[in-house]
């Protein structure tokens, strides 16, 4: 079975390291046209699917915005899952999910089971039961040829205490979890580019966290924080180090604003400006 990881690796050599966010907020919906409604988060995110499609390879649903409409809600995230399948992009679905135990698989189950009706290639998962509670997912990922990102440094300014705060390894928590997932990903995917990866705003420095970003060379970072958030592509070199070419810079809010008519070439400029910074 071939890897998340390897999979991701292709579609970085074949599309580049942008992945396109799909975040319906009702303010978006009316500025497209678009009712606040499921009909009109179903529509937003097909057009989304169509636009990323041959531009990037990686999309990024926040699943929250459609959770808010119940039943009909999932259903038509259901719909953009399946088109995005079907049009070949990589799909992390960004539940940010923490449990223990069998509730935590169960978790895995529902977004990563292959032909299930919410299947994506990866999710994201909060460690703060600790990083071991995640082990029945990342268990079930790896057998299924799925991914988890899990939360480490985020580019929300309130987490900021919590995941610098000193544990009794001495390490920050944020740095506690870097170790522990580049560690599973050196014990699991020795071939290269690993299936479990980490969080890590563009707009915080992982050095302040005490991250050792040379440990991260094989494990994939999920950047959220570029565009709207204020980072810039040009800093991904400085920021990530070593670990740049495993970086996927999401961008949701400065493509998005752009329309349906401006979506597919704000896409396809965002992904050339990134191209750039890593030739």
């Amino acid at each position: 079975m071939i890897s998340f990881g390897q999979r991701l690796q292709a579609s970085f050599e074949r599309y580049g390291n942008l992945c396109v966010g799909i975040d319906p907020h009702s303010w978006l919906l009316r500025e497209w046209g678009l009712e606040d409604s499921p009909a009109g988060a179903r529509e937003f995110g097909l057009s989304v699917v169509g636009a990323a499609t041959g531009r990037v390879g990686v999309i990024k649903p926040q699943v929250a915005f459609y959770e808010r409409f119940g039943a009909a809600g999932y259903s038509a995230l259901e719909d953009v899952l399946a088109a995005a399948r079907e049009a070949g992009l990589m799909v992390i679905a960004d539940t940010k999910r923490g449990d223990v135990g069998t509730t935590m698989e169960s978790y895995g189950r529902a977004w990563l089971s292959p032909g299930g009706t919410l299947e994506s290639d990866a999710m994201t998962a909060h460690p703060f039961h600790g990083v071991e509670s995640l082990r029945p997912v990342f268990d079930f990922a790896e057998r299924n040829g799925k991914g988890v990102f899990v939360l480490c440094a985020t580019s929300n300014p309130e987490a900021a205490g919590a995941q610098r705060a000193v544990t009794p390894s001495g390490l920050s928590a944020a740095a506690d979890v870097a170790r522990d997932v580049s560690e599973w990903n050196q014990r699991n995917d020795l071939a290269g580019t690993g299936s479990i990866g980490l969080v890590i705003g563009a707009t915080v420095d992982a050095r302040d966290y005490g991250i050792d970003l040379a440990s991260l060379r094989s494990t994939p970072i999920l950047a959220p924080g570029f565009g709207h958030q204020g980072a810039r592509f040009e800093e991904l070199p400085e920021r990530y180090g070593v670990a740049a070419s495993l970086v996927l810079a999401n961008v949701s809010r400065s493509v998005l604003s752009a329309g349906p008519e401006g979506l597919a070439a704000a896409i396809a400029a965002q992904a050339e400006e990134v191209a750039a910074c890593r030739a």
